[in-house]
């Protein structure tokens, strides 16, 4: 039980791309930037030296760089350690016990972690939206649009994009800012935002999209 360990897999290419069901555009007076349980339990089952994960903590870097220069809200989220089995409720049958004691286990992995106006909440499930104040984050700020990068992309990152589209809330998956168990889970995740609840872009294109080109 728990998480497997993840073998090294490409980035999906713009070319691999799925086709999108809907044309939205990324405005940045409507946007948040959520990074998604980039902790550092998480991210041990991966090769860190390698892709996906060197790609996914640079393509992040750089959209919290420049939602950071746009006024974009950039929150993160991050699962809590030593949970009780009343806390972690079926996560517990699923996933065993989580993240552990140490501190360094719940932390945002280095290089994202939050600073300055960054916002870091508590989540407690797959959806970034469920127990959290993710969307009075958003209410306040009168925002209707999610950017979504992290980690896991067929599971808590596709539950917040299918929750958001439930909100009307305009989720855009970020391709190559996510990443998961294999490609195979990966691509799925995009094939499935990109045909029933969100759009799927690039890093690159969704920083062309934010700033229109000039950065």
């Amino acid at each position: 039980m728990g998480l497997p360990t993840i073998a090294p897999y490409p980035m999906p290419a713009e070319s691999e791309l799925p086709k999108n069901r809907v044309e939205w555009v990324p405005d940045p007076d409507r946007a948040v930037l959520l990074v998604h349980d980039m902790q550092n339990h998480f991210l041990r089952a991966f090769d860190t030296t390698a892709s996906p994960v060197v790609d996914l903590v640079l393509n992040i870097a750089a959209l919290r760089e420049v939602c950071r220069m746009l006024g974009v809200p950039v929150v993160f989220s991050a699962q809590p350690g030593g949970q009780r089995p009343d806390e972690r409720g079926l996560q517990l049958d699923m996933w065993g016990n989580g993240i552990g004691q140490d501190p360094a286990d719940a932390e945002i992995v280095a290089g994202l972690a939050p600073g300055g106006s960054d916002i870091l909440m508590t989540k407690w499930r797959y959806n970034a939206f469920h127990r959290t104040e993710l969307a009075d984050v958003m209410a306040e700020h009168r925002r209707d649009q999610l950017i979504v990068t992290g980690i896991y992309a067929h599971i808590g990152c596709l539950m917040t994009t299918a929750d958001a589209f439930m909100r009307d809330v305009q989720a855009f998956l970020v391709a190559d800012a996510v990443a998961d168990f294999s490609a195979e889970d990966h691509a799925m995740a995009l094939r499935y935002a990109a045909t029933r609840c969100g759009t799927t872009v690039t890093t690159t294109r969704l920083i062309e999209q934010l700033t229109g080109g000039r950065k």
